[in-house]
């Protein structure tokens, strides 16, 4: 047993004269300026070792040659050399978490209980004097759609808020954020990434942003549809329409999602809201038509039609909700236990004008006759159009076939 202590211990010792020698040589780099990433790679594969992750004399050094590196490529930019600036970027950030960890260590209590922050201060005061260039770096990289990059470079950014070791330059939660749309940014680039835990991180920082308010809506209304969060997605969709500056994305969004789910009561709702601001809005009528129709006020969706028409007599859709409008009508009425003569007049006064909007509708979107063969054949028929209703026998049976 003594004699495995005895190799252990000697182990070790060979261990940390190796890495003395290595802080040394490192520290030798720093004052010559060359070499800086080979030191920053040994100082990282040394902090690799769980046994030697805590070691804050390495940390030290490592930050001191992150500095060292970033200040040198910040030289060459001044003096407008050739810099790689991806790899300057990345180098920013590194540097950000070698401190932050640095930091973390000094405020760890030793032995005794005590702790001793040396350099906090001095420390914060730099970074914060170039915190800038993380958001730079963000930017820099969605611009070249490198979104993991991007989102680390923000979060980063964003992250020094809630640092201990900026606590005296954040003293206010949130102060300096919402100047700037880096949380919108993460959102951005978390939904491009698929990551919709990530994009929702600084959700509530993003939303603080009233000028990006609209943008963050819609990418907040994705994140919500991509993790299938249905009452964080129809409630986001509304603020957004509420907002008021690209109404039009919410509002057809929120129709689709009522109109599915068959909540026709809030569909209207939000319709009359939109026709309170604009009356005669062509898209919030529309909608109007179609809520009416499937709530089966068909009197009232036709003459709404008949309004959208008199503007404009080939928009499709508006044809096809007058004249389905009148279908149901007439199917009503031949459900109901009126005397025969008068109902079979209403009736076949129902599919007369019925007809000339379906026609229409065929002329408009010919090539889609699962919407208006069948009720241009029932209009045939009870019509006793022959040679049409020939015509139109033949194209579902072609259809069936």
């Amino acid at each position: 047993m003594r004699f495995i202590f005895i190799i252990v211990f000697i182990c070790m010792s060979c261990f940390s004269f190796a890495q003395k020698k290595e802080i040394d040589k490192a520290k030798d780099n720093i004052k010559s300026r060359t070499n800086l990433e080979q030191s920053e790679k040994t100082l990282r594969s040394i902090l690799s070792d769980s046994i030697h992750r805590g070691d804050i004399k390495v940390v030290q050094t490592l930050a001191e040659v992150m500095k060292t590196q970033y200040e040198v490529a910040n030289e060459k930019f001044y003096l407008k050399e050739k810099v790689d600036t991806s790899s300057f970027f990345h180098l920013t950030r590194r540097m950000f978490l070698c401190y932050e960890n640095l930091d973390s260590l000094e405020a760890t209590p030793d032995a005794k209980g005590r702790i001793k922050i040396k350099s906090r201060k001095k420390n914060a005061n730099y970074l914060s004097a170039i915190r800038r260039n993380l958001y730079n770096g963000g930017l820099f990289f969605v611009g070249h759609a490198d979104y993991l990059s991007a989102y680390s470079m923000m979060d980063t950014y964003l992250d020094c808020n809630y640092q201990p070791l900026f606590s005296d330059i954040f003293k206010t939660e949130n102060a300096d954020l919402s100047s700037d749309n880096a949380a919108f940014w993460t959102l951005f680039c978390g939904f491009m990434l698929n990551r919709p835990d990530s994009a929702l991180k600084y959700k509530d920082l993003a939303l603080a942003d009233k000028s990006q308010q609209s943008k963050t809506l819609r990418y907040l209304s994705e994140v919500y549809q991509l993790k299938k969060d249905t009452a964080n997605y129809v409630s986001a969709l509304l603020a957004g329409f509420d907002e008021g500056s690209e109404p039009d994305y919410f509002f057809t969004r929120l129709m689709d999602y009522y109109n599915d789910t068959n909540k026709l009561d809030s569909a209207m709702m939000v319709i009359n809201k939109g026709l309170s601001r604009d009356k005669e809005n062509g898209l919030y009528l529309f909608a109007k038509s179609n809520v009416l129709l499937n709530q089966g006020y068909y009197q009232e969706c036709i003459d709404l039609s008949n309004k959208l028409l008199e503007r404009n007599d080939s928009i499709a859709d508006v044809n096809y909700n007058a004249g389905v409008s009148y279908l149901n009508m007439a199917l009503s009425l031949e459900a109901s236990s009126k005397p025969q003569k008068k109902q079979d007049a209403a009736v076949i006064d129902c599919y007369k004008k019925a007809l000339p909007y379906l026609e229409k509708y065929r002329s408009l979107v010919p090539n889609n006759p699962e919407k208006w063969a069948q009720s241009l054949y029932n209009i045939y028929y009870k019509l006793n159009m022959g040679r049409k209703f020939e015509e139109i026998s033949k194209i579902l049976m072609n259809m069936r076939n």
